[in-house]
């Protein structure tokens, strides 16, 4: 799977995890020069508190447009260390 933003592949696995339709990739294949941290938080009553990223690729931003679990809860222990995407990223085979 690769997740694509900006003509940009921003992350790619054969190792993702599907978890409410979303691809979750590991984050040893995100391209961590695309990603910044972001203060953006939520909460899943199942999964737990979500952290985020904004992705910066070719000059533009796309603010908090991955998430990840840091600590999820024990129903959702499958995605920690796992990132997803949303806001306009295609994840696509």
């Amino acid at each position: 799977m690769k997740a694509i933003w900006n003509n940009t592949v921003v992350a790619e696995s054969n190792d993702t995890v599907v978890v409410e339709n979303n691809h979750y990739f590991p984050a040893d294949s995100i391209k961590k020069e695309f990603f910044e941290d972001s203060i953006a938080q939520t909460s899943c009553p199942w999964k737990g508190r979500a952290s985020y990223y904004s992705l910066s690729v070719n000059g533009q931003q796309n603010k908090d447009a991955a998430w990840y679990y840091p600590e999820p809860k024990d129903a959702a222990n499958n995605i920690k260390g796992y990132v997803a995407f949303w806001k306009g990223v295609k994840v696509e085979n």
